[in-house]
């Protein structure tokens, strides 16, 4: 089936993105936190206690959070994020930007900003309707439009002035890397 459609070869291109995107993520979230003023309260590699505790299926210790390795947290980003926002459908680049927005403030903001972007539908769900609209673009625009649309969010939270020199440079260098892989898949 795969091999008879129309656009095979860039499928599975943008299929191999997930663990580069993934290594770029994990530099950005970094290890354990636990700041007071942090929302999320308890954090290793950008996952919550909340969402370990959901993905688990039980409350875990503060030594537990602390032992989290990329192997335990892959399959969580995968399913939660990397999935939601259709990154194995979206152009090199696109993917990239939508995944680690939505990392960093779920799924539906990065989605609805690619929507405005492409003109489709803000229902922050990507489906086949968005994707056509996505593949008639050009991934730069797109890119550039969710850069924006990530800073004016962050601009707004209460927590910018604790978060926000860090919020800006992580929203700049991921524009950067997300404009480079829409030149040069990787």
């Amino acid at each position: 089936y795969w091999s008879r459609s129309p656009g095979y070869e860039r499928r599975n291109e943008m299929k191999e993105n997930f663990e580069h995107c993934l290594r770029m993520l994990l530099k950005h979230e970094g290890g354990f936190v636990n700041h007071p003023k942090d929302p999320g309260g308890m954090t290793n590699l950008g996952v919550t206690k909340a969402v370990y505790d959901k993905w688990i299926g039980r409350e875990s210790t503060e030594q537990e959070m602390r032992d989290l390795t990329p192997d335990d947290v892959a399959p969580i980003y995968k399913k939660n994020y990397w999935d939601k926002v259709r990154g194995d459908d979206l152009p090199s680049g696109v993917d990239w930007c939508a995944f680690d927005w939505a990392v960093n403030s779920g799924s539906g903001r990065p989605a609805k900003a690619i929507q405005r972007a492409v003109g489709a539908k803000q229902d922050g769900a990507i489906g086949p309707m968005t994707l056509q609209a996505v593949a008639d673009l050009d991934p730069d625009r797109i890119i550039e439009s969710v850069y924006h649309t990530r800073q004016k969010f962050y601009e707004g939270l209460k927590t910018f002035e604790t978060f926000g020199k860090g919020w800006t440079r992580r929203n700049k260098e991921t524009l950067e890397t997300a404009l480079e892989m829409a030149t040069k898949p990787v």
